[in-house]
Parts: structure tokens; C-alpha cells; sequence
């Protein structure tokens, strides 16, 4: 039997923002760790302004994040994955992913990303930027086709 490089994987690290890019890798992820049996780890940062404490009490952005990490509970319920959810606050998101990664032994951190095209041309924004040239594992990213509306 071949070699399947995705056995190799034993546990992924999906970040989610509530966007619909991120719950479309959540998805894909869950579809993949379902038949390897690997591990999913859900993340949602917080990200802290510099002029308030790390630990300052966001109540509005707390309260979001319950509900992005609720609903990526159940997007993988659906898919019959049991996932570890996880929101943090830092002053940078991509280096809390960085770092959320390496603590729960991340084969892979996957990033889904929506299309942007500021100014006409495409650009993939600092988080993944930092993610790619920081992580350790595996990095995967999911760039979702551009809106309808977006197109020519």
C-alpha cells in the first residue's frame, strides 16, 4: 500500500476568526483528521491593543470568541471530530498561533484565508506572513476563491 504523507500528520492546529475562509479549513481539516485519527486543536486570539494590559477583561470580544469557538464546535461535530478549542489573548496573533502550535505538538498549522486584492493586486496579510516564516510544522494555507462580485 502507498505511503500516505497525511498519516505522517498527527495533529493539526486550525486558528478561526469567524470568517467563513477559516470554517471552510476547519471543515477540510476535520475530513482529513477523521480518517487518520489525528488531533484537531481550535484556536481564536484576541488580540490586546498595546495600550491596554494583556489580561485587560475584552467582555464584547470574549463573548464573540465563545461564539466562533462554539460554532467550530459544531461545524465538527458534523463531521464526527472531537476538537480542542482554545481562545487566547496576545499582542500578536500570529505568534500566539506560533507558539499554540509548538505547545500541542502541531503537524500542521492550517490558515484559511479569504481574498483580498487592496489596490488591484493580491496580498496575503502579516498574520500568515508571520506564521510561514516563524512556525516550526507545517504550514498549510487555503486561499478561498474571491467573491462574485470580485471577479473581473
Amino acid at each position: 500500500m502507498p505511503h500516505d504523507p497525511l498519516e505522517e500528520i498527527r495533529s493539526f492546529l486550525v486558528p478561526i476568526d469567524g470568517g467563513q475562509a477559516s470554517d471552510h479549513a476547519l471543515a477540510v481539516v476535520c475530513g482529513i483528521a477523521r480518517r487518520t485519527h489525528a488531533q484537531v486543536a481550535v484556536l481564536h486570539v484576541i488580540e490586546v491593543p498595546r495600550s491596554l494590559p494583556l489580561d485587560a477583561e475584552l467582555q464584547f470580544e470574549l463573548e464573540r470568541g465563545e461564539r466562533i469557538v462554539g460554532n467550530a464546535e459544531l461545524l465538527a461535530g458534523r463531521h464526527d471530530v472531537k476538537v480542542q478549542c482554545q481562545i487566547l489573548q496576545a499582542r500578536n496573533a500570529g505568534a500566539a498561533m506560533v507558539e499554540e502550535a509548538a505547545a500541542v505538538g502541531a503537524g500542521a498549522i492550517v490558515l484559511g484565508l479569504d481574498y483580498h486584492r487592496p489596490y488591484g493586486r493580491f496580498e496575503v496579510s502579516p498574520v500568515p506572513m508571520y506564521v510561514l516564516e516563524n512556525a516550526a510544522c507545517q504550514v498549510w494555507l487555503m486561499r478561498y476563491p474571491p467573491a462574485a462580485e470580485e471577479h473581473g
